[in-house]
């Protein structure tokens, strides 16, 4: 096995760690942020599975590698694209509405602890993953791989969102820091929305989600 094939091999394994863990994460975030009704918590594990659509048509986009030099998208991974990016409009217009909805009715969480537990885990595995992702695509002299590493590091930021939220609720106990992190997530899915529709729409691997 040659450095290329190697250097395939851990972007293959990253890859798959991503879809792993997105699809954990969102489980237990959808799961707290009902059971807590932390909206902020449960918009963090939707965008999580929205995630995993987008990291499985980044997993096909690697093994395509594997045979031959990759400039654009093919066909599923336009339409992962183009689920992924409609996909986050709808949770960034539910994030919206229901934040509205909160402070119509005054609704608070009953704790955030598990938003920072999530929260907390998320950033180291994120920081991991975008500095294994970009080191991997810098190796290969990938757009694709690098592309992928750059989008790890909106994870990383929402990451950071939702600990913050957490973290001023459970010291401060003002439900509207709750609809403050719920918004601030609906900002980056508005943005990856709009992200994954546009290289949807142009083929282009680069990502400028930063």
């Amino acid at each position: 096995m040659n450095n290329t094939d190697k250097l395939l091999k851990q972007a293959l394994l990253l890859s798959i760690v991503t879809v792993t863990y997105n699809f954990a994460e969102g489980i237990a975030s959808v799961f707290f942020g009902t059971k807590d009704e932390t909206l902020a918590l449960f918009g963090f594990g939707v965008d999580s599975f929205v995630e995993v659509i987008s990291g499985i048509g980044i997993l096909h986009l690697i093994l395509r590698m594997k045979y031959s030099k990759v400039v654009t998208q093919d066909k599923f991974e336009k339409t992962a694209l183009k689920v992924t990016g409609y996909s986050f409009y709808l949770l960034t217009l539910g994030l919206i509405l229901a934040s509205v909805i909160n402070l119509i009715e005054g609704s608070k969480p009953g704790t955030t602890v598990p938003g920072i537990i999530i929260s907390s885990i998320s950033i180291i595995t994120m920081y991991w993953l975008m500095k294994s992702k970009l080191s991997a695509g810098k190796l290969l002299n990938s757009d694709a791989i690098i592309a992928d590493a750059n989008c790890t590091r909106t994870c990383f930021y929402l990451s950071f969102i939702l600990l913050g939220a957490s973290m001023l609720y459970e010291l401060l106990g003002i439900g509207f820091i709750d609809v403050l992190g719920s918004l601030g997530i609906a900002y980056y899915s508005f943005k990856e929305g709009k992200e994954s529709l546009e290289k949807a729409r142009t083929g282009n691997l680069i990502c400028n989600c930063e």
